[in-house]
């Protein structure tokens, strides 16, 4: 890793894990998040691969079905990935007070949770999907299938937990690397069983699903079995499995709330996709084929929305609170920056982008329109998104959940049933996104810097 390490050596091996606490803000963040860009966009693409497969081998209809289910996949996803940040964030606490019994505890329950959330995520998943679906008004010719997806593909919620736990702690670690190798390899997976089932075998609807899950097993498994054989702190033990209600206590607020707040956000989305079906199926699938760019630009921004939450989480632990604040401002320039740039180049090259999930022409041109709205709107969800993320590496969550729910889920809601019912277009509703982002960062920045200043005092006055 590019960050200097130092501190506690594990009693076993020698070995250390990153020292986040010291050294360059500006060359740790970017050097931590470039291997969590490249999982990320890794991971976009080969989500991609089942809507390029299916768009390309199966038609529009089968296309229009898997992305009618997106944004209710999306929000059972970001739900499971929102409780790593709890995971993350006490562990990094736990590394950065270099306790290691603390962290060996945290490790262990935290894994427990995960299971349990995956399988209870898994049950929710199924029971309530047919009744969102129809709730969202999706298109009689495409509830089949897109039923049939969702059926097969919740089947695979536990693993994601299991996967998503141990990319938590090994990035509160500071090894951004290993999660990017393993996701690699179950990646290509993927992208192979898509192409088998899809071509050879006709499967459709049912081949990507199942493919998505296989994949996800397998991530999992590759991410249990190498914590397993960790030689540092964070190693996940075979024997001796605990669960710690007092450090529960900790990861679940922080871990629900996150996971709250994104299944939130994905439920304001719900009501787009509302309004989204309300025009014509070439719409529907050129929306569906235009989100994968926001997935694309979203996930890239994510990597630094973790990378300073993995820097203040340690030096909160460790009471450097001058790089608690540092560490906020230069992930939210990065995020913020790379957001935009990465919207103009969708834009700039949005035929060619959209035409790989697409032959149909109608469809790319109602994509194109979406990306014409959104390139230069993404880089304002750094404002919120990132703000989230380091209010939650001070342990702090329910004010942020409260802010998300009013701006990002009530405020969406609103402007559906005023602007949007008054204009009925689709750029009055592509346009909430950019006013529902910039009105909850604000409120978001403005929360993380009253937190910040409370728990400078408080350790201002411990050293006293």
């Amino acid at each position: 890793m590019a960050f200097t390490v130092s501190g506690k050596r594990n009693a076993l091996s020698g070995k250390q894990t990153s020292n986040l606490t010291e050294g360059s803000l500006w060359k740790g963040i970017l050097f931590f998040g470039i291997p969590l860009i490249a999982s990320n966009l890794l991971q976009i693409l080969f989500n991609m691969s089942d809507i390029a497969v299916i768009g390309r081998f199966a038609g529009p209809t089968a296309l229009g079905s898997v992305g009618s289910t997106s944004t209710l996949v999306v929000m059972i996803t970001t739900f499971i990935i929102g409780i790593g940040s709890g995971i993350n964030v006490v562990t990094a606490h736990a590394l950065g007070k270099q306790d290691d019994d603390e962290v060996r505890r945290t490790i262990q329950t935290s894994f427990l949770l995960c299971i349990v959330i995956g399988l209870l995520t898994l049950c929710a998943g199924e029971l309530l999907q047919g009744l969102i679906l129809k709730l969202l008004q999706t298109k009689e010719e495409l509830l089949d299938g897109s039923m049939l997806y969702l059926r097969i593909y919740f089947l695979g919620a536990p693993a994601l937990a299991v996967y998503n736990f141990g990319s938590a702690v090994y990035s509160a670690a500071g090894n951004t690397r290993r999660p990017l190798m393993l996701l690699t390899a179950s990646g290509i997976l993927n992208i192979l069983l898509n192409l088998y089932f899809v071509i050879a075998l006709n499967m459709d609807v049912a081949g990507v699903a199942l493919a998505s899950i296989i994949a996800q097993y397998c991530s999992a498994g590759l991410i249990v079995f190498s914590l397993i054989r960790e030689k540092t702190e964070i190693r996940l033990t075979r024997s001796g499995m605990s669960y710690d209600k007092r450090i529960a206590s900790r990861i679940l607020p922080i871990s629900l709330a996150a996971g709250l707040s994104n299944a939130i956000f994905q439920i304001a989305n719900l009501f787009v996709q509302y309004g989204v079906n309300t025009f014509d199926a070439v719409v529907v699938a050129g929306n569906a084929a235009a989100q994968n760019a926001d997935a694309l630009d979203y996930d890239v921004m994510a990597a630094f929305y973790t990378a300073g939450s993995s820097f203040i989480g340690q030096n909160f632990g460790a009471g450097k609170m001058d790089r608690v604040r540092k560490a906020y401002l230069i992930s939210t320039a990065y995020a913020y920056f790379v957001g935009t740039a990465i919207g103009l180049l969708l834009y700039a090259f949005g035929d060619s982008f959209l035409h790989l999930f697409t032959q149909d022409d109608a469809v790319a041109e109602a994509g194109i329109y979406r990306l014409s709205v959104m390139a230069l709107s993404y880089g304002f969800s750094a404002l919120m998104d990132n703000s989230i993320a380091a209010s939650r590496g001070l342990g702090k969550s329910a004010v942020p959940t409260v802010i998300v729910l009013l701006g990002s889920c009530v405020f969406r809601i609103v402007w559906i049933f005023t602007v949007f019912a008054h204009f009925h277009t689709i750029t009055s509703l592509y346009l909430l996104y950019i006013f529902s982002w910039t009105v909850t960062g604000v409120a978001e920045m403005l929360y993380f810097r009253h937190a910040y200043r409370i728990a400078a005092r408080s350790f201002s006055l411990e050293r006293n």
